[in-house]
């Protein structure tokens, strides 16, 4: 549960933004009495929809990034700390780095890379 807020925080902010939006909507006077119940219904299932989708998808995503590091394989990261030189870092076994509870860790790189902002590197490098 911990990692669905870590990673859906913010998604869920916006959720409750947009179920306050329409709330304010559909309680006023001009709207007919059934529009806030068929409203925040309608809203709310999208909205837990969308999060589900996302959370499921972006979990699918950060077990294959992990399947292929512990295989040996490389990964790409993004890399926000350094956006005027590169913005994605390469990882490897071979490289030094390791896995621990979701995140690339490396004695070289003062900071961590979440497996959700990682992706399968295949080898072709943009110009």
């Amino acid at each position: 549960m911990e990692l669905f807020f870590e990673l859906e925080i913010v998604y869920i902010v916006i959720g409750i933004f947009i179920l306050s939006i329409t709330f304010f909507v559909t309680t006023r006077s001009f709207m007919p009495k059934v529009a806030f119940k068929r409203g925040m219904i309608g809203v709310l299932v999208f909205v837990v929809g969308m999060i589900s989708f996302h959370y499921n998808m972006t979990i699918t995503r950060m077990e294959g990034v992990q399947e292929i590091f512990l295989s040996g394989e490389t990964v790409i990261c993004e890399n926000k700390m350094k956006r005027h030189v590169s913005r994605s870092q390469l990882i490897d076994k071979s490289m030094g780095w390791r896995l621990e509870d979701n995140k690339f860790k490396n004695y070289d790189y003062e900071r961590d890379f979440h497996t959700s902002r990682c992706i399968e590197f295949n080898g072709i490098v943009p110009k």
